[in-house]
């Protein structure tokens, strides 16, 4: 028996290998030629360490100066003392490049469909079924995009969980004259050929051991419905979550039918939609989305927070919880901005 493993970096690549049965993390890796730092290899040391985001493992041995019991409590590891349990994701803060591993598959994918979703907004059909294996990724991770005939390239992230086929949606912005934005408006047909580099990014779903708060700004949804099909697949993950998703205008809202359908499929799971220049006809709530936090709620117990939007609401939210000195949470953002991505 093995298991699956993904190994993500401080550069925003990630890399995924199989680890065998009782197998040392740092023999699979070493074996799959991801070439971790390493000296002593007997615990002592810590030049290995790592931190486990999701999984299960146990470690022979740990010098109690190396990692402490803080340290452990945070799921810190040494790669040379870790055998895992399940499949898990492992995060080092350093560059891939240390390792001598590119990280990044490109792919050719196929245009399947182009669905506009709201007046400023598509999503992107992509079959990569001809890839000689499953594209792995972590969702809420993302992909560099080159527009055909062109040389430019955009990021998007992954608006559905990997799976087996390979069948993979992007949630795009439509901007007034963007070269993807262009290509998707004038251009795209079925049969085109899209080539991409993935899986880029160290936003993604962690460990669920408590409160979820997600928090998308436009087309930063695109992250959270990666997460939000993990989650539906699993039937859920034991804590509340919370998916707050704001918009500039009402005729940028999207997959509305499909955040209904998450509630329906993941148990304990509640949105809200935020329009911060509302209309007459728009009844929900408006304004911005830090307005209608519940501080209370946020109060009460320890909870992570999931961030993907335009810079200035991530650093607003970033600001507000810094302003209402709220404590004992995790943060995971990702910003973007309109000249480099519809994420």
């Amino acid at each position: 028996m093995s298991h699956k493993v993904a190994f993500s970096f401080a550069d925003g690549k990630t890399l995924f290998f199989d680890v065998r049965a009782n197998e040392l993390l740092l023999d699979a890796a070493l074996r799959n030629g991801v070439k971790i730092p390493l000296d002593c290899r007997e615990g002592v040391c810590g030049t290995c360490q790592g931190r486990c985001e999701s999984g299960s493992y146990s470690q022979d041995y740990v010098d109690e100066e190396t990692l402490s019991a803080d340290d452990l409590a945070q799921r810190k590891i040494l790669s040379c003392q870790t055998r895992v349990q399940s499949d898990a994701s492992f995060y080092f803060d350093f560059d891939s490049s240390l390792c001598h591993a590119g990280g990044t598959t490109l792919v050719s994918a196929k245009v399947t469909d182009v669905q506009q979703v709201s007046e400023t907004t598509a999503i992107l059909h992509l079959d990569a079924s001809s890839s000689a294996k499953r594209l792995d990724f972590l969702p809420g991770q993302y992909a560099r995009l080159q527009v055909p005939d062109t040389q430019t390239w955009r990021s998007y992230s992954f608006a559905n969980r990997p799976n087996d086929g390979n069948q993979l949606q992007f949630l795009i912005r439509l901007l007034p004259d963007g070269a993807m934005s262009n290509y998707i408006r004038e251009r795209c047909e079925p049969g085109h050929t899209i080539e991409f580099e993935a899986p880029l990014g160290a936003f993604y779903l962690r460990q669920v051991e408590r409160p979820l708060i997600m928090v998308a700004g436009g087309t930063g949804l695109s992250a959270f419905l990666g997460m939000l099909d993990e989650l539906a697949e699993r039937g859920g993950c034991g804590q509340p979550v919370q998916l707050y998703y704001g918009v500039t205008n009402v005729r940028d809202l999207c997959e509305l039918e499909r955040l209904a359908g998450y509630a329906e499929r993941i148990a304990d799971f509640r949105y809200e939609i935020v329009v911060m220049n509302p209309v007459p006809e728009w009844d929900g709530k408006t304004g911005l989305i830090p307005e209608h936090f519940d501080r209370s709620l946020l109060e009460a117990q320890p909870f992570d927070m999931y961030l993907c939007g335009p810079p200035p609401m991530v650093e607003a939210i970033k600001q507000w919880l810094a302003e209402q000195r709220i404590e004992g949470f995790r943060l995971y953002y990702e910003k973007f901005s309109d000249s480099n991505t519809s994420r």
